[in-house]
């Protein structure tokens, strides 16, 4: 009897420890899948991505629910990385000592309406101010210290803003013109994969360089940078942005997908054919 009560003891005491392991597997897959689990998503205008578009900010990037990292890292790296024309890299501290000493006001009056080979808003005119702000802020956080954002130093920037304005209406005539000359290319652009390449020349950061001519980048439009480049094909020009070329980082150093980068190439060539 005795040995039949001692047996039925171990067995649970079995079962128990099974069962236990089995948790603790269970909840070491857990934790190893949060650690894993993509930060956010890629979400291009005019998609319906719901709140998966907008994930919550991080204390880097400020701007309350705008994501200022993930800004950078879709229109600012390109550059801001590499070092490209000169653009100051993020978290070097002598390359922005001389830009921090004019105040986070001066800075976000470049970043909106841009300065040197830098286009206004990165080349990305669907950002609004606060974006812009909250992009900011993250580029500059790691060699001065932020003010507040939405604070004093947002107006003082609008200021500024104000007072280029004039110059943005005298010219304002000429860009309607030129964006009826692209609206009636608008279907050599998406190149039949139903993408919106010009859209995309724009959001993944493309525009920084393209629209400048920067680090020797071949402008949009230029007919005669770009004969030599589509002689060698159109699979050649995807591969070069593919693995990167010269100073431009593989993909521009955005995170487009291979789908979206064909579409832009077809777009850039579109403009001078």
């Amino acid at each position: 009897m005795k040995s039949k009560l001692i047996m039925s003891g171990l067995a649970a005491l079995g079962v128990m420890a099974g069962t236990s392991g089995a948790y603790a597997q269970d909840a070491a897959r857990d934790a190893i899948a949060e650690r894993l689990a993509p930060v956010g998503q890629l979400c291009l205008q005019g998609q319906d991505c719901g709140t998966a578009a907008a994930p919550a900010a991080s204390s880097s990037g400020g701007g309350g629910e705008i994501d200022g990292a993930g800004i950078y890292n879709n229109v600012c790296m390109a550059c801001h990385e590499t070092g490209a024309a000169g653009a100051p890299v993020r978290g070097d501290e002598a390359a922005w000592a001389e830009r921090t000493e004019q105040g986070f006001a001066t800075l976000l009056d470049h970043a909106i309406n841009g300065i040197g080979a830098m286009p206004a808003r990165g080349g990305n005119p669907n950002l609004s101010d606060e974006e812009m702000e909250a992009v900011t802020a993250y580029m500059v956080e790691p060699v001065m210290e932020v003010p507040e954002l939405g604070g004093g130093d947002e107006g003082a920037a609008a200021e500024a803003t104000d007072e280029s304005s004039s110059d943005e209406m005298a010219t304002a005539d000429a860009v309607a013109s030129e964006d009826e000359a692209v609206a009636s290319e608008e279907d050599a652009s998406s190149g039949g994969s139903g993408l919106d390449g010009e859209a995309l020349y724009a959001s993944v950061g493309c525009v920084a360089c393209h629209a400048a001519g920067v680090a020797g980048a071949p402008k949009i439009g230029d007919a005669e940078a770009w004969g030599p480049r589509i002689e060698q094909g159109t699979d050649a020009l995807y591969q070069s942005v593919f693995n990167g070329k010269g100073v431009m980082p593989p993909r521009g150093g955005s995170s487009a997908s291979d789908e979206e980068i064909m579409a832009v190439v077809d777009y850039m060539v579109s403009q001078v054919q």
